[in-house]
């Protein structure tokens, strides 16, 4: 299990009050963790947000407490690795209250997850988040009717305008078990008693787990062979087989669908629909459409036209322009050169400093004047469509196409995900059902998804080029991912699992949101990715001295310049791409903009550095939770693979003397 803390002095102490936020993904948990611990976590309108379990320090109603955010989970009975972690929590550590999150528009999925809450005796308070959305579209629910229902104090709250907080700190203080019980079938009854005498006492009631065991949760099996000894273990099987022989369906689907039942009949008590406002229909209609294998098209090319004009050309092009010329250009770079010469006169530091490959001069205005202006502008972009409820939908969408690729469309969260950051994507690979789809998923990551950083820099690029430049380069690319997807799920064992996704409303995204993940990006680009850039910066000066990039040019011009046809500047930027990826694109990018590429070699040179080896912090994430075999088989797959294909591009362009 993984933490991510609010801060860096988060108290674990075991006088706090443990505060558990749980609920299905897009509920708005994040959003409440912040508003009760003043810190913030990426909020996001799409599943597989919160992969790791967030910590923060909050003073509630005059008491300390510990919050802690648990990923997304559709089910207490493990699916997914973020769907395991939050089991695990409840089954190893009691929580003073937990506060269930769910969707007021989508109560139904958000019972199933009460119901599972009520069968392990654990105390909580129901928070129907959202409730807004919920009004807007006609959907009204009984809060009082419900708690009565359920035995458990019912909030509603909308967490993005602090409405509802105040009552639900107040419930906060008398969290309740909830008396909601579901009767199963009698053999399924009779099977849960003989399991129960069998099982030692837990943080969670005895039933509940009883229930997992005949689901056949096989996440279970750590913890059996820890608390109970091989005999009884094989007891509590064969209970489970004898009943699951009576049956044609699962026995996980049949409890499943008798907690459906005892929802629905909730639900026929507590729910009024009233017609939908105007926009709420609109947008639903807008939802569908993007959905739809036709429709959805034209509507998927136009957010890439927008997001390729907002970034491309005003973030590239007019944001880059005024930084690097104007402030780095005219004022920044001559100010520090005056300043160095006056203050270090020596020759090695100032070059150091100031030189071709200077600290200041080179590092500092890739990462502040090229990189930071097409970056933030994405981070924009990408903040208004995690927001919108477009990205789940795109899922849909595609859902055909990664078939192909032996996954299904819930596989392009994590890849869009990449498009901000391939390190955290390759950890969201965990919402991911199978092992065989997580390899999948991270090889294609690593492969041919730039992070934003790099794409930025490569709309810059390719925003001065005609738009048969950019149909080639995005092209080669999709082709290239879809053919090693295709015959890597024929190599890599094990079969996909079913597409089951929620689907989120499509809304206006709110400013304020949009702001805050947009700075707190900002913020990561500052800390993480700029010393990076001054280390690539430091490794080229380093290498100059001493004579080894020139070497490292020598040695690679066959590759570069014969294979490849880019000129033999162009080896710094892939050697530094071993680095950083979006380094080597941004000085690739610098050798365009100095007339230094033609565009053919713009495109090829794109190519090669889109489906390069991933960072270092990837390779690092990949090993992590891929291993160290898996993840060096990759990066020796991935190296060669990207020249190869950049090889055969430069062939086929100027053979066919293709006019860009």
């Amino acid at each position: 299990m993984h933490d991510h803390n609010g801060s860096n002095d988060v108290d674990h102490s075991g006088d706090l009050n443990k505060v558990l936020l749980i609920g299905n993904p897009n509920v708005g948990k994040s959003a409440l963790f912040g508003l009760l611990t003043g810190k913030y976590v990426t909020v996001s309108n799409y599943p597989g947000t919160t992969v790791e379990v967030t910590y923060a320090n909050a003073v509630l109603n005059k008491t300390r407490s510990l919050v802690i955010d648990t990923p997304g989970v559709n089910s207490l009975v493990p699916m997914s690795e973020d769907e395991r972690v939050t089991r695990d929590m409840l089954l190893s550590d009691r929580a003073g209250v937990i506060i269930q999150v769910a969707d007021a528009k989508n109560l139904r999925r958000g019972l199933l997850i009460t119901l599972q809450l009520a069968e392990m005796g654990v105390p909580f308070i129901l928070d129907l988040n959202m409730d807004d959305e919920a009004r807007s579209r006609g959907i009204a629910v009984d809060q009082e009717k419900l708690s009565e229902l359920l035995g458990i104090e019912v909030v509603k709250t909308v967490a993005t305008r602090k409405s509802g907080i105040d009552r639900l700190l107040k419930s906060i203080t008398h969290p309740r078990t909830s008396a909601a019980s579901v009767r199963y079938d009698d053999a399924i009854e009779a099977g849960v008693g003989d399991i129960v005498s069998l099982l030692p006492e837990t943080n969670i009631a005895r039933r509940a787990l009883a229930l997992m065991l005949l689901s056949g949760d096989e996440s279970l099996k750590s913890w059996l062979h820890a608390h109970i000894p091989d005999h009884v273990i094989a007891r509590i099987e064969n209970i489970r087989q004898s009943i699951q022989a009576r049956y044609h369906n699962s026995l996980g689907y049949l409890i499943n669908q008798q907690r459906l039942r005892k929802a629905d009949a909730i639900l026929a008590q507590v729910l009024t629909l009233h017609e939908a406002g105007k926009g709420s229909q609109i947008a639903f209609y807008l939802g569908t459409w993007s959905m739809h294998p036709v429709y959805g098209l034209p509507i998927l090319l136009a957010v890439l036209y927008l997001v390729y004009q907002f970034v491309g050309v005003l973030g590239a092009g007019n944001a880059v322009g005024f930084l690097e010329e104007t402030v780095f250009g005219e004022y920044l770079n001559p100010w520090a050169t005056k300043i160095v010469d006056f203050i270090f006169p020596v020759p090695f530091i100032r070059e150091l400093l100031i030189g071709d490959y200077g600290l200041i001069t080179m590092a500092l205005t890739y990462a502040i004047a090229i990189v930071l202006p097409i970056v933030g502008f994405f981070f924009i972009a990408f903040g208004i469509l995690e927001d919108s409820g477009y990205l789940p939908r795109l899922a849909v969408m595609v859902n055909k196409v990664f078939k192909l690729m032996g996954l299904n469309g819930k596989a392009v969260l994590p890849m869009v995900l990449g498009l901000g950051c391939d390190t955290m994507a390759t950890l969201t690979t965990r919402i991911l059902e199978t092992k065989k789809e997580r390899i999948l998923v991270t090889l294609l990551l690593a492969l041919g998804v730039p992070c934003s950083a790099q794409l930025g820099v490569i709309l810059g690029m390719i925003s001065g080029l005609s738009g048969l430049a950019t149909t080639i380069w995005i092209g080669s690319v999709v082709l290239v991912m879809l053919g090693v997807g295709y015959i890597a799920s024929k190599v890599v064992p094990g079969a996909p699992s079913d597409f089951v996704l929620e689907l989120p409303p499509i809304r206006v995204p709110q400013l304020m949101n949009i702001v805050v993940k947009t700075l707190a990006r900002v913020q990561w680009y500052l800390k993480e990715a700029v010393p990076l850039f001054i280390l690539g910066t430091l490794i080229l000066f380093v290498g100059h001295k001493i004579g080894a990039l020139e070497y490292v040019q020598r040695i690679t011009d066959p590759l570069v310049v014969g294979l490849l046809g880019l000129p033999s500047k162009a080896a710094e930027a892939f050697v530094i791409g071993f680095l950083r990826r979006d380094y080597g694109a941004a000085g690739l990018f610098v050798l365009a903009k100095n007339g230094m590429l033609d565009p053919i070699q713009i495109v090829v040179s794109l190519v090669v550095i889109t489906l390069f080896v991933p960072c270092i912090a990837n390779f690092f994430m990949m090993v992590k939770e891929r291993g160290l075999k898996t993840a060096l088989s990759m990066v020796a797959f991935i190296f060669p693979f990207a020249f190869a294909v950049g090889g055969v591009l430069n062939w086929i362009l100027r053979t066919l003397k293709v006019a860009l």
